[in-house]
């Protein structure tokens, strides 16, 4: 009988080269970094299309471009930018408050600054803090204007309220909150150069 001498066949695990392991790290890192860049400009994106939002209701409120705002019936013109809508509100637990505020000067000069400021923050990527509190407030005080959670307004006729909670205004707060918390004013816009700046370094709540 022949015997015929095999050779022995070690099995166990093997592990990953140090070549491959590396390569797969680098792909790793690389599809990270076109994930971040990725966000940043989505978020730079939407940005900028919430800031001029804002200084589009800014600019057609002051000139009456024939928008929201008739012509002939802007700031400069004489009209009151809060008039229309603090006199309108129906309902809630500020409608008198509400009506009492409507055409007075402060109201429409803090209004319009707002608009004008959180417009032109956000399109130049800083104060986005500054302005994600002061557009939070705005967005919260034309959430109770309109106040959603009714049924009915004051008078008995339906509100047509859609939601109970969440409305547009809820909506741009959280984006502006957003916006902030991500530091999106660094991509296509001067969040870095601005945050740079000795005094805003020194507080950093001005970034």
């Amino acid at each position: 009988m022949a015997v015929h001498d095999h050779s022995h066949r070690h099995v166990g695990l093997r592990f990953p080269s140090s070549r491959k392991a590396g390569t797969a790290s680098a792909s790793g890192e690389a599809s990270a970094a076109v994930a971040t860049a990725t966000s940043a400009y989505v978020f730079a994106g939407l940005r900028l299309l919430t800031g001029f939002v804002f200084l589009w209701a800014f600019l057609d409120k002051t000139f009456g471009f024939g928008y929201a705002t008739p012509s002939g019936k802007g700031w400069i013109d004489g009209g009151s930018p809060t008039q229309g809508f603090l006199s309108g509100v129906a309902v809630g637990p500020m409608e008198s408050t509400f009506h009492d505020w409507a055409g007075a000067a402060w109201a429409d000069w803090l209004f319009m600054l707002g608009l004008l400021g959180i417009g032109l923050a956000l399109i130049a990527g800083i104060a986005l803090r500054l302005a994600a509190v002061a557009g939070t407030a705005m967005m919260a005080l034309m959430w109770i204007a309109e106040w959603p959670p009714a049924k009915h307004l004051s008078d008995g006729s339906a509100s047509m309220s859609t939601n109970p909670f969440v409305d547009y205004h809820l909506i741009y707060a959280v984006v502006l909150i957003a916006l902030a918390a991500a530091g999106a004013g660094a991509t296509w816009g001067l969040g870095e150069a601005w945050a740079r700046l000795p005094f805003v370094s020194r507080h950093r709540w001005l970034r």
